[in-house]
């Protein structure tokens, strides 16, 4: 730890990962609490999945990827809303297409971009210790914007996480409500795709909020706590990846996934102790 310590000084490279790590958690922390309150993990991951499509259609036309990718995401975003809330059928079919499709369509397209020489495997496991201060502006603004629309719609957010029929029965405009929650998933997903790449990015959405599930049910708390956690597990994975030199995103979804173990255990021990009739003599 006093060798991380004193390369965090001397190294702006491990200053813009912790960085990094704090900036997304925020985003994480927020938008993985409707997801885990609403049960979207897998929408998620087909939404990530998508974004290597518009990645890939970008390079080739010379853009910013991160521009394609998040284009990408709110496409995807759109599709899935509008089977989700008007076709109710097989959504869960067509999400599975979208996470094969999009990822073909990036593979091929990278493949035929002209003097093409992008690491693939940046784009599927992520790399926190390259995350420029560009890239730490990006993931501020997007930060940003997700905080300013949770402000402003966290009610009818609340009430379309919870409730659907009971929204639309108060007023509330659920498809665009709905449209806009998948919108905040497919801007973390762009956060996250720099820190551990498209194949972890559903670890870092659900872990953290899973865990602060498991200690509180009102929303506002359980957002806070699933950044903090966020914040912990992204500082705590560099910090022990550092020496041994492991590759940083893998060690902070490992660490994290080993934290919802061990808090699930703990919680279900509790219960059974709290179950079990005090059996003493007096």
């Amino acid at each position: 730890m006093t060798e991380f310590l004193q390369a965090v000084v001397s190294f702006p490279f491990l200053q813009n990962a912790l960085l990094a790590g704090g900036l997304a958690s925020l985003a994480f922390g927020i938008t993985g609490t409707y997801v885990v309150v609403k049960r979207i993990g897998f929408i998620g991951g087909g939404i990530a999945h998508t974004v290597l499509g518009g990645m890939g259609v970008a390079y080739y036309l010379g853009a910013d990827p991160m521009a394609g990718a998040l284009v990408a995401a709110v496409i995807s975003a759109g599709i899935i809303s509008i089977v989700r809330l008007r076709a109710r059928q097989h959504e869960d079919t067509l999400i599975g297409a979208m996470w094969a499709v999009g990822m073909a369509i990036g593979l091929i397209f990278l493949a035929k971009t002209p003097g093409y020489s992008v690491d693939l495997t940046s784009f599927l496991f992520g790399n926190i210790l390259m995350v420029t201060p560009r890239d730490l502006a990006l993931i501020a603004g997007m930060d940003l914007v997700i905080v300013l629309l949770v402000g402003l719609f966290y009610r009818p957010l609340l009430a379309v996480v919870f409730d659907e029929e009971y929204a639309r029965l108060r007023g509330v405009p659920v498809e665009v409500m709905y449209f806009l929650l998948l919108c905040l998933v497919s801007l973390t997903v762009v956060v996250l795709i720099r820190i551990v790449g498209l194949l972890l990015v559903i670890a870092l959405l659900t872990l953290p909020a899973a865990i602060a599930g498991q200690y509180t049910r009102r929303m506002g708390p359980m957002m806070v706590l699933a950044f903090l956690l966020g914040l912990a597990f992204t500082t705590g994975g560099l910090a022990l990846s550092y020496g041994p030199d492991l590759p940083a995103g893998a060690t902070i979804v490992l660490l994290a996934g080993v934290a919802y173990v061990v808090s699930l255990a703990g919680k279900s021990w509790q219960s059974r102790r709290l179950r079990v009739p005090f059996s003493g003599e007096n």
